[in-house]
C-alpha cells in the first residue's frame, strides 16, 4: 500500500541526519496521499541507519494505523491534526535541531532578519505557547497540533506562506507540498535561526527586513509571478541540448 509514498517518506527521513537536523532518533517526516486520506510516517524510535522503506507506517486521518509492522512516530497525533487543519500541505517534518530549539526554549519567534529567511518564509516564524500541565496530561501530542493551529488562526498567519512553527520549550515543525519540501523548509528554518541568533547578539537595533524586501524575495520564488530558477520547459530544452 502506498509504496511510492513510502519510498518518498523514507528518502525524506534519511535527509534529516545528512542535513544535521537530527541527533539519534529525534525527528520524523511524514507525507500524505490526499485522495486516499492516508499518510505515511516514520516508525517510532527506529535508528535512521536501520530504516527501510517498508518500515514506514500508513495511518489514516483519524490517527489509526492502517498498515505497518511498527508503531508509528509518537508525534503521529500532531501530524494527523495538522493534516486535518492545514488542507494544502503534503508533508510534515519535526526535528529537534539546536538553533530552532534554542528559540523555542526562549519562547521566541524566529525573526525575519535576512533575505535567506524571506526567500522561504513570508514573515517571522511564530513560536506557539508551551502546553499546560493539563494539556500534556490529557493528550500531549494531539494538543501540540492544536496549539500550532490555534497560533496561526489567532495571529492570522497563512500556513502556506509561513510553512513552519516552533512549539515553546519543544522544537520546530515544518511542512510543504511534499515530504522533501518539508525537509527543505526544516533546513532553512535552522539556518535562519542561526543567522537570527548571531545578528541579535551584534546589535539591539530593529533589524527586521522591511516589508518591501520581504515581498521581493518571497514573491520572486512563490506565486504566479515568480521568476527565480528555471521553468520546466526551459529546463527540458536545456537537458535536450545536453
Amino acid at each position: 500500500m502506498l509504496e511510492t509514498l513510502k519510498e518518498e517518506v523514507y528518502e525524506a527521513n534519511m535527509q534529516l541526519p545528512k542535513l544535521d537536523l537530527v541527533t539519534f532518533t529525534w525527528g520524523n517526516v511524514s507525507g500524505i496521499d490526499r485522495d486516499k486520506g492516508l499518510f505515511v510516517i516514520k516508525p517510532s524510535g527506529v535508528p535512521y541507519d536501520k530504516l527501510k522503506p517498508s518500515d514506514m507506517v500508513v495511518v489514516n486521518l483519524d490517527g489509526k494505523v492502517v498498515e505497518g509492522d511498527f508503531n508509528p512516530s509518537s508525534d503521529t497525533p500532531t501530524h494527523t491534526y495538522l493534516y486535518n487543519h492545514f488542507k494544502n500541505i503534503g508533508g510534515i517534518t519535526h526535528t529537534h535541531s539546536p538553533w530552532g530549539v534554542a528559540f523555542a526554549a526562549a519562547k521566541m519567534d524566529i525573526p525575519a532578519v535576512s533575505t535567506t529567511h524571506a526567500d522561504t518564509f513570508f514573515g517571522d516564524i511564530p513560536c506557539a505557547p508551551a502546553l499546560s500541565e493539563e494539556q500534556i496530561k490529557e493528550a500531549y501530542e494531539l494538543n501540540t497540533g492544536k496549539v500550532i493551529v490555534d497560533e496561526f488562526e489567532n495571529r492570522g498567519i497563512d500556513p502556506d506562506a509561513v510553512p513552519a512553527v516552533l512549539v515553546s520549550q519543544h522544537g520546530p515543525f515544518t511542512w510543504g507540498e511534499n515530504p522533501d519540501k518539508s525537509v527543505y523548509n526544516a533546513k532553512v528554518l535552522e539556518v535562519s535561526a542561526e543567522i537570527s541568533y548571531h545578528a541579535l547578539q551584534l546589535t539591539r537595533d530593529n533589524i527586521g527586513v522591511p516589508q518591501y524586501l520581504l515581498d521581493k524575495h518571497y514573491y520572486r520564488k512563490h506565486g504566479k509571478n515568480a521568476y527565480y530558477g528555471q521553468s520546466n520547459a526551459k529546463s527540458k530544452d536545456h537537458m535536450n541540448e545536453l
